[in-house]
């Protein structure tokens, strides 16, 4: 079943319910969102009465806010223990503990920090609410000058920006030793073995060192022949500490120079956020991550990528770096953005007034010649903007 809630429902993800019959909850919240919209739909109370009956029923979320509604169902209440497990980073880290035993953490409040000796602890670290999503709130601390700029920015008020507590929690944050290496986002699913299966990996680039941002995630053939099988390994592992069945999650991996895998959180009942990297496969590659996930199957690589084998499928988060307030800017030139890419699969338009991105592109590209994804990831899009004072900024 399907649990659909703001900020984001692609029409791909629709049309994949739609076309399959896969059952909707009639939330208030889905109901509002898909008005008028010919749906599979069955009852909060049929969905309580389904996993009363089936506890290991697949549950597929668009998006964490809806984990609010699950949290409060007393059906859901095993279900709902899995998400707050992943959810809670410090939780997380104690779960898989033994796994790197090494690894430094502490769970403090806001005030807490203000206390905190950061040359005690060892820089570099990362700081994060310790529930969080879509890199709000995450700072890298190499330095005490970091610490005291990032100290004057965390502030509840500043943070809290348009997600509820169950989704980004201002009242508690986790300090973390730094993970070296690249950065991988997997999006896979626990079966009804527990084993897990692998339905997409993504190298995520960063513009630098100190870079949090969600810029460029690209996949390839390569990417996943060259990660696919230590990644399955590790994650594995996780399943098997969290006892995790019929479970989707997009994990965030990196990968050190020695090869050492370590997760950098888990994001549970879902794919990538805002319909983004599970539409990326079907829109870019032609393979569906949702009927995977629900009919139990798995992507015959091969295949997936016949006519493809040295292509490269890029994913650009077009987030606010702009230095513009929302209500500053009067327009996205979106046509300027897709001539400067080679091959343009789809762009998605979001209003920035009321989502936290202008949007997302799903582009293509070949290696060596991947200059559009490399711009588009130092880029400010000042370029792309029209501000209401008149005309375009501006740009790096």
């Amino acid at each position: 079943m399907f649990l659909l809630d703001q900020p984001y429902i692609s029409e791909y993800l629709i049309e994949t319910i739609q076309k399959n019959g896969f059952p909707v909850v009639s939330t208030p919240e889905a109901r509002k969102m898909l008005q008028g919209l010919d749906l599979p739909w069955i009852s909060e109370e049929q969905a309580r009465s389904r996993i009363e009956a089936q506890p290991w029923t697949p549950v597929y979320s668009n998006s964490e806010n809806a984990l609010a509604w699950m949290a409060e169902q007393a059906a859901f209440r095993g279900l709902a223990e899995k998400v707050g497990l992943f959810k809670n980073k410090s939780r997380f880290r104690d779960l898989i503990r033994d796994l790197s035993p090494d690894f430094r953490y502490r769970t403090l409040s806001l005030e807490e920090l203000e206390d905190m000796d950061a040359e005690a602890f060892g820089f570099p670290f990362v700081i994060k609410p310790s529930v969080g999503f879509f890199s709000l709130g995450v700072h890298i601390v190499k330095n005490v000058e970091d610490w005291d700029s990032v100290r004057t920015e965390l502030n509840s008020e500043a943070l809290q920006v348009q997600f509820p507590a169950a989704v980004l929690d201002t009242g508690s944050f986790i300090v973390e030793q730094y993970l070296e290496g690249e950065e991988y986002a997997v999006d896979c699913y626990f079966n009804t073995r527990g084993e897990v299966v692998v339905l997409g990996i993504f190298h995520h680039w960063f513009g630098s060192g100190a870079d949090t941002s969600d810029r460029v995630y690209v996949t390839s053939r390569e990417v996943i022949r060259s990660h696919e099988k230590a990644f399955t390994g590790y994650l594995n592992e996780i399943g098997k500490r969290a006892e995790l069945k019929n479970f989707p999650a997009h994990v965030e991996l990196r990968v050190d120079p020695r090869g050492q895998i370590r997760a950098v959180e888990v994001n549970p009942l879902r794919f990538g956020g805002f319909c983004t990297t599970a539409d990326l496969a079907g829109i870019n590659l032609g393979y569906n991550p949702y009927e995977y996930y629900i009919r139990q199957e798995k992507p015959q690589w091969d295949e997936v990528f016949r006519g493809r084998e040295e292509r490269i499928q890029g994913l650009v988060v077009l987030n606010n770096n702009s230095g513009y307030r929302p209500e500053e800017i009067a327009a996205f030139d979106y046509e300027l953005l897709a001539s400067d890419f080679s091959q343009v699969r789809m762009i998605r338009k979001l209003d920035i007034r009321t989502k936290p991105v202008f949007g997302f592109v799903f582009a293509e590209s070949t290696p060596g010649k991947e200059k559009d994804l490399e711009a588009i990831l130092r880029s400010d899009l000042r370029k792309y903007i029209r501000l209401k004072s008149g005309g375009h900024p501006s740009s790096k």
